[in-house]
């Protein structure tokens, strides 16, 4: 039995390929102006890692921002729930998970089980996001992926207490032109996006297991910022952290076949 779950996201598109609970493949694209096209692309590059097409799939649930749009689906969940299964699927101790995407971030708090029993999300701002960060780092003339690195480095961070986006590239400007250091004003940058974090963590309720999800998951300066203000070290999880709605979307996926609902 071979299932799929595609996450349609804000800046990137996930697949995930399930074979007998196994990952067979899986693909990571941009996002395009079409969640369809998005979606297509994501499978088909999923598809070509295992060498396998679309008619062999049995199943396919999908989620993500795009979920409606997805034009191979035979059914669309919510994020919230994906994320909780995937998450959990992995690390069955988990309890907390902090999904950090493109536009929107969410602390989603399961059960034994997986099943998300709480939410919060910041769905009325992009700050503490990816796109954040991107802004944050054009505006630094740097790649995004040497943030995280970078903001380690620093022994002096620079508060950055602009709450909105656009403020706060002001503000990373005008720091700049005081002659502040790099490092110390990315380590600001990092402090300022767990600080909206934890303001949702919060209203959910810190677990003492946790862990993080979502391109973000991967800037280390993001990472280290969170687990020294909440005080918990997150848990590593064994694939991808952008991968893990897919995969959840690719388990319940397997769960309906399995159930007699194809």
């Amino acid at each position: 039995m071979i299932v799929a779950g595609c996450d349609v996201g804000s800046l990137t598109g996930k697949a995930v390929l399930l074979k007998n609970g196994s990952i067979l493949g899986s693909g990571i694209v941009p996002t395009t102006v079409k969640p369809e096209r998005t979606a297509n692309n994501a499978l088909a590059a999923a598809l070509q890692t295992c060498g396998l097409t679309l008619e062999e799939i049995e199943y396919i649930v999908g989620t993500g921002y795009g979920r409606v749009k997805i034009p191979f689906a035979n059914a669309n969940v919510s994020e919230i729930t994906c994320h909780g299964k995937g998450a959990h699927s992995l690390v069955p101790s988990i309890r907390l998970i902090i999904d950090v995407g493109g536009q929107d971030c969410k602390v989603i708090k399961v059960n034994e089980k997986g099943k998300a029993l709480d939410f919060a999300m910041n769905d009325k701002c992009a700050a503490g996001t990816g796109r954040f960060l991107e802004t944050m780092a054009r505006a630094l003339e740097l790649k995004l992926e040497e943030m995280g690195a970078l903001s380690l480095q620093s022994k002096n961070p620079i508060a950055i207490s602009a709450q909105c986006g656009v403020f706060a590239e002001t503000e990373v400007v005008s720091r700049m032109a005081d002659g502040a250091e790099v490092v110390d004003i990315v380590a600001g940058i990092h402090d300022a996006v767990a600080s909206r974090i934890m303001s949702l963590v919060t209203r959910v309720g810190l677990e003492e297991d946790i862990t993080i999800t979502g391109g973000v998951a991967k800037n280390i300066g993001v990472v280290t910022c969170l687990e020294r203000r909440s005080g918990v070290k997150s848990r590593q999880l064994p694939v991808d952290p952008q991968l893990i709605g897919a995969l959840g979307a690719a388990l319940l996926a397997e769960e309906k076949v399995q159930s007699g609902g194809k």
